[in-house]
């Protein structure tokens, strides 16, 4: 094959000659070789004429610089007309099709000598597709790594506004209509309310959040959304709805959902200041091979599809490449948290979908979001119940959380609800307290993130001991692997932070009054 260092000294026979310009001209790699002083062509193959779209005799009269751009020229000629004898490959160029399209290639380069000359043959391999593979792997990983401490800030946030939204109620419960503060007051819990709405929405973003999935005819959620939509987005924007028929189901949140949609409406809505169409549409999806995307690739597979389009602005491929950043947004200051489209990104995340994004500048915004098909086989969503507010009690009730704060919140709630209260700032000091506790403890409230013990070791401890105690699992950071108490046996017994005294009593009582049986001192006594 032409190209080698000992090939200056080395005479070929004229068959082997043969051979070897049979290899190189019909080579599947398009192949050029090149005078090493003036770079003009000396031979190419018939895949670098069919690649390129010159041919034979138009090669001849360029030179390589000719088929790179401006700016990657001296990169190229450094490596062409150097004294080299081995290989190199030079990654990050583009080569000029006859065209005009610009290609991304990995030029790889060997000196050799031909037609008495010192040349080079250059083998140019497009890398277009491992670009692509490289640039959705940057992505991938920022976006996780931005998720990691946006969850973790959440997690920080969630500890504080359970104890400025948890007091703030309780404060508020104790004034009368007619007391000068109770303005006041209602506006910090407003305050922590929108703060907590933020922490949702980062702990969404970083796929944190807790979901109740349910199967959902995507139709339905859809036609309920679009009722507020109409009045979200103003009479100057025309809503159209195309529903696909014999939809399949999916299984998602319906919270979730219904989030997505109204987010993409508002950011369509957004890009539309002088009005225009935004529509909503619903198709069932099915690829048999790999779908690539610009920054992700959707898997083989069903898939339920919701694309909403606007003829709005349209983005460019910078303001494309960070849509998904939490607080990027390219609205005016005050109009938007650039959490809107981060929420989005989480949820599909969480829900194992993907999106996709196709938009340029003056030509709208079309935003595809697919959920997997649900399965046949999963149950039904079933309706939700409204609920009343807490009855007190008298059970006994042990609180484990390592932030002093918090637990003092829990306590003084709990213990205005008449519950008598065990407290400890640790597992195995709840531990401790269990064992020296000769009567029973209707429940154990305990953080799932702690130092020396987490929340699920010591629900495992405590049920050995005490396998009539229910279990309720706090927490202001939910990773899937600690957040999925149904696989313990431990239905519904989660309650994400922050929470007001009013959410904790209802879910206290709510677990209290499932379990079967009131147990008995005796009952208690033989289990330990």
């Amino acid at each position: 094959m032409i190209g080698a260092k000992q090939q200056s000294e080395y005479k070929q026979p004229e068959e082997s000659r043969t051979s070897t310009q049979l290899l190189f001209d019909e080579s599947p790699e398009p192949m050029l070789v090149v005078n090493a002083g003036t770079l003009e062509f000396l031979e190419v193959n018939r895949a670098a004429v069919q690649k390129y779209g010159y041919n034979r005799d138009e090669f001849l009269k360029l030179r390589l610089t000719d088929l790179v751009p401006a700016e990657d020229r001296e990169k190229v000629q450094e490596s062409l007309q150097g004294e080299r004898s081995e290989g190199s490959g030079i990654c990050d160029v583009r080569h000029l099709m006859k065209s005009g399209k610009a290609v991304e290639v990995d030029m790889l380069v060997h000196h050799i000598r031909y037609a008495r000359k010192k040349a080079a043959l250059v083998v140019p391999q497009d890398c277009t597709h491992r670009k692509q593979l490289e640039e959705h792997l940057r992505q991938a990983q920022k976006m996780e790594a931005v998720g990691m401490l946006a969850g973790g800030i959440a997690h920080d946030f969630n500890n504080l506004l359970t104890i400025i939204n948890g007091y703030s109620q309780m404060l508020l419960s104790s004034l009368s209509e007619s007391d000068e503060n109770r303005s006041s007051v209602e506006q910090i819990m407003k305050a922590g309310e929108r703060a907590a709405e933020l922490t949702r929405q980062l702990l969404t973003f970083s796929r944190r959040q807790v979901v109740r999935p349910k199967v959902l005819d995507l139709n339905v959620v859809v036609a309920g959304a679009a009722v507020m939509l109409k009045r979200l987005i103003g009479e100057h924007i025309e809503l159209r709805l195309i529903a696909a028929p014999e939809l399949a189901r999916i299984h998602a949140d319906r919270s979730q959902v219904e989030q997505v949609i109204i987010n993409l409406a508002v950011n369509s809505r957004d890009a539309m200041p002088a009005g225009g169409t935004l529509t909503i549409e619903t198709q069932n999806m099915e690829f048999s091979e790999p779908y690539p995307g610009p920054h992700t690739t959707l898997k083989p597979g069903r898939y339920v599809m919701l694309a909403v389009s606007d003829t709005g602005t349209g983005m460019d491929e910078q303001t494309r490449s960070r849509l998904f950043e939490p607080f990027f947004t390219t609205k005016a200051q005050g109009h938007g948290t650039g959490l809107g489209l981060s929420t989005v990104y989480g949820i599909m995340k969480q829900s194992a979908g993907e999106i996709m994004v196709d938009s340029e500048p003056g030509h709208g915004t079309c935003v595809k979001a697919y959920f997997p098909a649900a399965s046949a086989s999963l149950p039904a969503a079933d309706t939700d119940t409204p609920r009343e507010e807490a009855a007190p009690g008298s059970e006994t009730v042990m609180v484990v959380e390592d932030d002093e704060a918090v637990r003092r919140l829990v306590r003084d709630t709990l213990e205005k609800q008449g519950y008598r209260l065990l407290v400890a700032a640790s597992g195995p000091e709840a531990l401790s307290i269990a064992e020296r506790f000769d009567s029973p403890i209707e429940l154990l409230i305990t953080d799932m993130v702690m130092p020396q013990m987490s929340g699920r070791q010591l629900a495992e401890r405590m049920k050995t001991v005490r396998p009539h105690t229910q279990i309720l699992f706090i927490s202001g950071y939910t990773e899937s692997a600690i957040v999925q108490t149904a696989a313990l046996g431990y239905e519904n017994t989660f309650l994400q932070k922050p929470f007001t005294p009013s959410m904790l009593s209802r879910a206290v009582r709510e677990l209290l009054d499932k379990a079967h049986k009131p147990m008995s001192p005796k009952a208690e006594s033989c289990s330990c």
